[in-house]
């Protein structure tokens, strides 16, 4: 079993396998409400309209997992991109790979800060949602509609997530 080391989540580091949703990401800012809010704009596009696709949020409530704990498996979604965007006070953990045909060795891993959320770009092999510190809920922006939307794949060697000390 391999060691899979987490390095801090970056919008340039993660740029391959989607977008940072984060105030410190560099976009077009602008004021709005008469000055007193800031609009960051367009950090994140979703899509979703392959096969007559639609989005849809929700909130998914993700148990926390602890230093150790072991992958065995990543997921992809085809048709759309999703969105996860952290209600909690926690950081989280991301695991990602490459679109494309899956490869086991560009398996990749980070730590998100509290206020730091993210959208995966269709077709971006991920595992699933790795709370941190306590159970934390994320809103889920993705896409419904007909045609199989979720790849599985099991790992042939699992990963042991190792959190930064």
């Amino acid at each position: 079993m391999k060691n899979l080391a987490l390095s801090a989540l970056t919008a340039d580091a993660f740029s391959a396998f989607g977008d940072v949703v984060d105030s410190t990401v560099v976009c077009d800012q602008y004021p709005i409400n008469a000055g007193r809010t800031t609009r960051h704009h367009a950090l994140s596009r979703v899509d979703c309209s392959n096969e007559d696709g639609e989005p849809v949020i929700s909130i998914f409530r993700a148990s926390p997992v602890e230093d150790g704990f072991v992958m065995h498996g990543m997921e992809r979604h085809p048709l759309g991109s999703q969105t996860f965007v952290n209600l909690s006070p926690y950081p989280y953990a991301i695991v990602v790979a490459p679109v494309g045909e899956f490869d086991e060795s560009k398996i990749v891993g980070f730590i998100a800060r509290p206020q730091q959320s993210i959208t995966y770009h269709r077709g971006t092999w991920h595992h699933y949602l790795l709370a941190l510190e306590g159970a934390s809920d994320f809103v889920v922006i993705d896409r419904v509609g007909p045609g199989e939307n979720c790849d599985e794949v099991a790992l042939a060697n699992p990963l042991k997530l190792t959190l930064p000390r």
